[in-house]
């Protein structure tokens, strides 16, 4: 039956493909440089470290055409108290309102929007913006959290752990009408999400998780079962049925710190280079994927200037892979091997 599905979706795929290739491609990149869904100075400015370690120059050599269309200028109440013991409500609601409305333009212009963060808190508004023109998408958190507690079962109080909560249409009951998201309605089914890499899960997560049934591949999953099994089995579940857009949700902790040290809430025991990498291949080999997400690097929380840009190189590294660079090497299309014998005329003359 796994057998059969996949099949299914390969052949969906390589139809879906074969349609993409008929028209011109395009990202859209767009700055959030925001921090207030949790306490750490810093991450801010994740966006101009990503962009200063060759995001673009890379995205262009993929043969597409690249759109930065700069950072978001967020507006900070002068008092937003916390709110049931939520952080920055409405600093962090007003912020996700003007991102969903910036990614579901530029998804609607017909790009691929990346948008790079910030913390995570963000993914709020940009896969509400992306829902917006794509309401039946598939959602793969890419984490070592789960970020789905709601306002009463969260230990901080801060907003990047809830992330996932605003969105669930089966947490709409239990999450309270918090100042600065007024805006915001749940609009994702908890079988629309796949989450990877999980190993930092709060007990109310993990009651959640088991509650509504969704599908989660751990630290422990992947060692067991394999990088190349987790992928197959993410891409049955959401795309088994029917092919529709993704978002890719990555937050550069999935990563062990050893590779990525430049992150606020690091947790020992993350993704290999080559399994995060794989990640961002096989979506990108769907050819669904419609908007991503790159947060959480924190260039202040680095060690060294050897720390930040190597977590800032990750970052462009999974961007790029998730956008078409492989491991083979990024090509310039050729349509046929030149000819000897132009060469040797040429010569001659």
């Amino acid at each position: 039956m796994a057998l059969g599905r996949s099949l299914l979706r390969l052949l969906k795929t390589h139809g879906t493909l074969s349609l993409q290739q008929t028209r011109t491609q395009s990202v859209a990149v767009i700055g959030a440089p925001f921090s207030k869904g949790q306490k750490r100075r810093g991450v801010e400015h994740g966006p101009k470290f990503i962009r200063n370690a060759g995001l673009l120059e890379r995205l262009s050599n993929l043969d597409y055409p690249v759109h930065d269309l700069g950072d978001l200028q967020f507006q900070h109440p002068e008092k937003d108290e916390a709110c049931m013991q939520v952080n920055f409500p409405r600093t962090v609601g007003r912020a996700n309102q003007l991102l969903a409305k910036a990614v579901s333009g530029a998804v609607g212009a017909g790009h691929t929007c990346v948008m790079l963060g910030g913390d995570h808190s963000l993914a709020i508004g940009s896969v509400e913006g992306h829902s917006r023109q794509c309401p039946d998408l598939g959602l793969i958190w890419v984490d070592a959290h789960t970020d789905v507690n709601t306002p009463m079962t969260s230990p901080s109080g801060n907003l990047h752990g809830q992330a996932v909560a605003f969105m669930l249409k089966e947490l709409q009951d239990k999450m309270p009408d918090l100042p600065g998201f007024s805006w915001m309605k749940p609009f994702l089914s908890s079988r629309d999400l796949v989450y990877i890499g999980l190993r930092d899960v709060d007990p109310g997560e993990h009651y959640i998780l088991k509650t509504l049934g969704i599908q989660y591949f751990s630290m422990r999953d992947i060692d067991r079962l394999g990088i190349q099994r987790v992928m197959e089995e993410t891409l049955d579940h959401l795309l088994g049925s029917n092919q529709r857009p993704l978002h890719l949700s990555f937050d550069i902790d999935a990563f062990d710190p050893s590779l990525a040290p430049a992150t606020g809430t690091p947790v020992i025991g993350g993704l290999t280079y080559r399994e995060g990498i794989y990640i961002a291949e096989e979506i990108h080999n769907t050819g669904l994927l419609s908007a991503m997400d790159l947060v959480e690097v924190n260039p202040i929380l680095g060690a060294s200037r050897a720390a930040m840009e190597a977590t800032a190189a990750l970052a462009v590294d999974v961007i790029a892979s998730s956008l078409g660079q492989t491991r083979e090497g990024s090509h310039v299309r050729l349509d046929e091997i030149p000819s000897a014998k132009e060469d040797t005329e040429q010569l001659r003359l």
